[in-house]
């Protein structure tokens, strides 16, 4: 419920009825008799509580959105590598944040091209390129209007994964892989572990680039 007295412009304005009320108080009880005044006193109590009532209800806008953030705003964790750019992720990120005060965040992991790449521990190019995609995804996002950020995760994409929600307090995953059979991610269980291990809701998209395809997962 809305507290009448949450502004100091609020709280000189019951002062000044109070006082107001005080004096007329007084008044009455000096020109006329005490019981005069106790009535008067009464009445002026009585629709003070009726103002502050409908002063409380006149601001009340149903309940505040609850959300890992604490501020109402509705956040979206986005976790893609090559797909990342791809139109079937940004319609789900779209609807994910559709008629909501909503932020995207879009995280891609610096994954090398080779395994031998990974055991080198040859990482620069990994991380520019995914660096590359990750900035032009956001700028994808913010041209249609969201609002949205982005980072480079590490090269294990569960690892990124956790990193990223150590710091970013997201209400929602959208997951983005290329189809089986084609995706790593999936061959190491990524989708599978996050559903299991976090108390969120993990939304799987299949993006098939040569049949510009999306199908859920």
């Amino acid at each position: 419920m809305h507290n009448p007295m949450r502004s100091e412009a609020e709280a000189f304005r019951w002062l000044v009825v109070i006082l107001a009320g005080a004096l007329t108080v007084i008044a009455l009880t000096l020109l006329t008799r005490p019981l005069v005044g106790a009535i008067w006193a009464l009445v002026l109590i009585v629709a003070g509580l009726a103002m502050a009532l409908r002063d409380s209800r006149g601001t009340e806008h149903g309940p505040l959105a609850v959300t890992r953030g604490g501020d109402g705003r509705h956040r979206v964790l986005a976790l893609a590598n090559q797909t990342v750019r791809s139109p079937a992720l940004l319609e789900q990120l779209a609807e994910s944040t559709r008629e909501r005060r909503a932020e995207i965040r879009v995280v891609v992991p610096a994954l090398p091209g080779s395994r031998a790449e990974l055991w080198a521990s040859d990482t620069d190019e990994a991380t520019e390129l995914a660096r590359q995609r990750m900035e032009l995804c956001v700028l994808d996002l913010r041209e249609a209007g969201h609002r949205a950020n982005g980072a480079v995760g590490d090269s294990d994409p569960s690892v990124a994964l956790a990193d990223a929600l150590a710091e970013y307090p997201a209400d929602e995953i959208v997951i983005s892989t290329l189809p089986p059979g084609r995706s790593r991610w999936l061959d190491e269980r990524v989708v599978e572990r996050a559903r299991e291990e976090l108390s969120l809701p993990v939304r799987h998209l299949v993006w098939d680039p040569e049949a510009k395809r999306a199908t859920p997962g």
